[in-house]
C-alpha cells in the first residue's frame, strides 16, 4: 500500500539511480504554480459564495475542452455514488446536437483562453441568456469573456499560470466538484504525500522504469482499466501524457483498453503482437456488486455459482497479469481500495508529477504544446 487506499505493484527493474529522487526533491522545493495547486495550502481562485444561486439547480452541463473539462468529468465518474446531481458533459462537436429548451440546464462553460473554437460553438448552440451561465475563463479580453458580459453572467478567472492538462485541482476541477457537493479540499493531498517514502518511492521507480522502456524502445504505454467509473480518469491521463511529453520527435503514446471488453479484441495483439508496450492494470475494489444467481447456472460452469461480478472481474485481472509474468511482458498494477476525493486527488498527484518527471528526464518541456496551435490556426484559415 502506498496510501490508505492505493496498492501499487511496481514495474520489475532491478536497475535503480539517484537521479531521478534528486530530480524530484528539486521539483517539490521549487514554489512553482502547478505544484502548488496539489497542496492543502493552494487558495481557490474563487468565491463558493458566488456559487450559492446554483446549489439549487439540478441538472448542470459543462462545456469544454481538453484540460478544461477531461479532469472535471474524470471526478464526476470515479465518485459519482457520492454526486446527488446529473452533469451532462459537452466536450466535442456533435452535428446531432440540440438546444431543448424543455430541459432545463445550468452552464459551466470553461476554457482558459477564451477562444476555443468547440466550446464557442457549442456555447452559442446551447445557451440562453434566461439560463443560469457560469464562466471560467483568463482575466484577459476574449471571446468568451464578451459572451458573459452579454449573457449577464459570472465570470470565475482561471488561473493564467496552470495549463489546462494541469489544472484539475485548482478552480477548472475543484468549481464543478464543489458544484457537485464534494469537498475540494480533500483533494489536495501533497502535503502529507511529501512525507510518504513508500509513496514518492513507487514514483520513483515508475518513473526510472518508464525511462528504461524508452530506451528500449517502448513507446506505448497502454491502461488495462477494470473499473468502468475510471474511464475518464484515464482520458485526463491520455492527454496529459500525450500533449506533455510528445515533443521534439519524442514522447510515449497512451492508449486506453477498457477491461475485460478489450480481451475480445485487441488482447492477441497486446499478448503476441509488436514488443514495444508497457502496461498499467487498474482495478477499483467496489464492495457493492451483482450476483448471479445460482439456479440459473448449468453444471458445466458452476464455477460460476454464487459469483460477485467483482469476483469475475478480478480473476480476469489477476489471470492477464499471469500471463503477461509469464511472457515477460512488463507492467504494473494498481488496486484501489477507497473511491473517495482523498483517494482520486492522490491519483491525480501521482500521474502529474510522474509526467513532469518524465518531462525532465527526456529533455522535453512538459507545459507547452505548440503543435496543437498549427491545426486552430489552419482551422480558422479554411473557415475564413
Amino acid at each position: 500500500m502506498i496510501t490508505n487506499g492505493i496498492y501499487l505493484k511496481n514495474f520489475k527493474l532491478k536497475k535503480k539511480s539517484s537521479k531521478v529522487a534528486n530530480i524530484l526533491k528539486v521539483i517539490l522545493k521549487k514554489k512553482d504554480p502547478i505544484i502548488q495547486s496539489l497542496s492543502k495550502n493552494f487558495k481557490n481562485s474563487f468565491d463558493t459564495k458566488i456559487l450559492r444561486k446554483f446549489y439549487s439547480s439540478k441538472n448542470f452541463r459543462i462545456i469544454g475542452m481538453g484540460g478544461s473539462i477531461l479532469g472535471t468529468e474524470a471526478i464526476y465518474n470515479f465518485l459519482r455514488n457520492k454526486v446527488k446531481k446529473n452533469f451532462l458533459f459537452i466536450n466535442d462537436l456533435d452535428v446531432s446536437i440540440m438546444n431543448n429548451k424543455k430541459e432545463k440546464y445550468s452552464n459551466l462553460i470553461v476554457s482558459k483562453s477564451g477562444e476555443t473554437i468547440e466550446t464557442i460553438v457549442n456555447l452559442n448552440i446551447l445557451t440562453n441568456k434566461s439560463d443560469k451561465n457560469l464562466f471560467i475563463t483568463e482575466n484577459r479580453k476574449s471571446y468568451l469573456y464578451e459572451m458573459a458580459e452579454k449573457l449577464k453572467a459570472e465570470v470565475i478567472h482561471h488561473n493564467n499560470f496552470i495549463g489546462g492538462r494541469y489544472s484539475v485541482l485548482s478552480v477548472t476541477g475543484m468549481l464543478p466538484a464543489e458544484l457537485m457537493g464534494l469537498n475540494s479540499k480533500k483533494f489536495r493531498q501533497l502535503n502529507t504525500l511529501i512525507n510518504n517514502r513508500k509513496y514518492l518511492n513507487s514514483l520513483v521507480a515508475n518513473v526510472e522504469s518508464i525511462l528504461f522502456f524508452v530506451k528500449k524502445k517502448k513507446y506505448n504505454s497502454v491502461i488495462l482499466n477494470y473499473d468502468k467509473k475510471s474511464e475518464g480518469l484515464f482520458y485526463w491521463y491520455q492527454q496529459l501524457v500525450a500533449e506533455s511529453l510528445g515533443k521534439n520527435k519524442k514522447g510515449l503514446l497512451p492508449i486506453v483498453s477498457n477491461m475485460p471488453k478489450d480481451n475480445h479484441s485487441v488482447m492477441q495483439l497486446y499478448l503476441d503482437g509488436f514488443n514495444n508496450n508497457f502496461f498499467t492494470f487498474f482495478y477499483v475494489n467496489e464492495k457493492n456488486s451483482s450476483k448471479i444467481i445460482s439456479n440459473t447456472i448449468l453444471s458445466k460452469k458452476k464455477y460460476l455459482k454464487n459469483k460477485k461480478l467483482t469476483d469475475i472481474i478480478f480473476a480476469q485481472k489477476k489471470a492477464t497479469e499471469n500471463v503477461f509474468t509469464k511472457k515477460k511482458i512488463p507492467f504494473r498494477s494498481f488496486e484501489i481500495s477507497k473511491r473517495d476525493e482523498k483517494t482520486l486527488g492522490e491519483l491525480f498527484c501521482f500521474f502529474i508529477l510522474e509526467t513532469i518527471l518524465l518531462g525532465k528526464l527526456m529533455k522535453i518541456n512538459p507545459f507547452n504544446q505548440p503543435a496543437v496551435e498549427l491545426i486552430k490556426d489552419e482551422t480558422k484559415n479554411i473557415l475564413s
